[in-house]
């Protein structure tokens, strides 16, 4: 339904899917997901007229709305401003999955993103704190929370990932 990145230095990629099955979509999904879901109000408001197709494309900030296949190639060109790409996730089981099924299959993610990714909730046990704790209390990001959009899970796994690492 959407998908959100961070780099370590503040670059962000937002998207959401317009093509989604919505026959799955339960009550839980439309409470936390759905209702949590920002661009097609935002780019309705920006551009007075709503497409299909919707890209707001800067190396710095990304945002997309649309299916899934100008996702993958506005993806790959936004992943392309990086040498090398380490993908840190939350519940990595479910994240991994759906990231390469964007680009077909596992052997078709570009070429710069490597092809082992990482888990929050790994690194989280491996220092000893409990891997279930409140995300947002750890990263003391809980001001303004839009839990389980994308693009906020995203910021908080990165402040996470940082505080874990020591550099926050």
């Amino acid at each position: 339904i959407s998908i959100g990145l961070i780099s370590e230095c503040g670059k962000t990629f937002y998207a959401e899917l317009t093509d989604y099955d919505k026959s799955q979509i339960n009550d839980w999904l439309k409470t936390n997901v759905i209702d949590n879901l920002t661009l097609e109000n935002d780019f309705r408001k920006e551009l007075k007229l709503f497409k299909e197709t919707t890209i707001d494309f800067s190396k710095e900030n990304c945002r997309y709305l649309g299916g899934v296949p100008d996702l993958k190639l506005t993806l790959q060109n936004w992943l392309s401003q990086f040498e090398s790409v380490e993908i840190w996730s939350d519940c990595l089981s479910y994240d991994w999955v759906l990231f390469n099924q964007i680009f077909g299959h596992a052997f078709n993610i570009p070429d710069n993103v490597y092809y082992i990714p990482f888990d929050i909730c790994t690194l989280f046990y491996a220092k000893g704190i409990d891997a279930d704790i409140s995300r947002e209390t750890f990263s003391e990001m809980s001001e303004g929370s839009q839990k389980h959009n994308a693009l906020w899970d995203a910021k908080v796994i990165r402040q996470c990932f940082l505080k874990l690492q020591g550099v926050s």
